[in-house]
């Protein structure tokens, strides 16, 4: 499964060791295939880490087509790349984006390397090994986003982080709202939600795709006791977790979220609202 210059991650965000510098990072100008989601930061995080291409997951492209807006920050940076589509390959299974994933769209780089929609993921990647673009280093973005929100008088804390991967042990009974994908990394229950007590976590279903790959972290989420939902990838832009919340309209949740009054085609700040609650009010406990 191995091919020289190409390497298959299930996340963007394990690219690049922690504190290491991108020139020692493991992809340095290498081509990546990676079972993210193709937003401006999964695009961010691989430029980051010095790709030369990257084949990354359409999302369901979804609202602002937010699931391939990373495309053009992509070419900015001289980074070739390209999107499959999310219904021929799980979305966060990287092995499985190399082999069943055909492209949606690319970018001027990837097409200038010969990439062209209906292509593999491999064939693609393959293009993209061979091309004569040379990386520049990303332009400079905001800090992934990561708020909280701890509400006077409230039952629960809120917080809000545009990657799943920012949750942190202090979130523990808190409602976190994402803009992550709702698929599981690599079929590992861990990444549901990287581990954490969290009380309910919410995401992005990126069209939900093949195999029902977009929600598969509720199930998961379920048997570690967290309320999980899914907003639509029409209802909310991908990656944004502000617009999770603010915009997205519930597709999917586990049972104990419907037990705490989920609903599908709720509004989800109707339902984060109730959870988070305030004394003196009747609310899902």
């Amino acid at each position: 499964m191995n091919v020289p210059g190409i390497h298959i991650y299930d996340s963007v965000t394990t690219l690049l060791p922690k504190g290491a510098h991108p020139s020692l990072g493991p992809v340095w100008g290498a081509v990546v295939i990676a079972a993210s989601h193709g937003g401006r930061y999964a695009a961010y995080l691989a430029a980051l880490a010095g790709v030369k291409g990257v084949v990354l997951n359409d999302a369901g492209v979804g609202r602002d087509q937010a699931g391939i807006s990373g495309l053009a920050l992509l070419d900015d940076c001289r980074i070739a790349g390209a999107v499959i589509s999310h219904l021929s390959a799980r979305i966060g299974d990287g092995k499985d984006t190399a082999w069943r994933g055909r492209v949606t769209a690319v970018n001027r780089g990837a097409h200038e390397a010969g990439v062209r929609p209906g292509m593999s993921a491999m064939d693609a990647a393959r293009l993209m090994v061979a091309g004569v673009n040379t990386p520049a280093a990303p332009p400079a973005l905001p800090a992934e986003a990561r708020t909280v929100h701890d509400f006077e008088g409230a039952l629960r804390k809120l917080v809000l982080i545009d990657s799943v991967s920012l949750v942190e042990a202090q979130d523990a009974g808190a409602i976190v709202i994402t803009g992550s994908h709702g698929g599981l990394q690599g079929d590992d229950p861990v990444t549901a939600i990287g581990g954490h007590a969290v009380f309910a976590a919410a995401y992005n279903d990126a069209g939900i795709g093949a195999d029902g790959a977009g929600t598969s972290r509720l199930p998961a989420l379920e048997r570690q006791g967290v309320a999980g939902v899914t907003v639509s990838a029409e209802s909310a832009r991908i990656g944004d977790a502000s617009s999770t919340y603010e915009d997205g309209i519930i597709s999917c949740a586990n049972p104990l979220a419907v037990s705490y009054g989920a609903r599908i085609g709720m509004p989800l700040k109707e339902f984060v609202d109730g959870l988070i609650g305030s004394r003196g009010q009747t609310q899902w406990v």
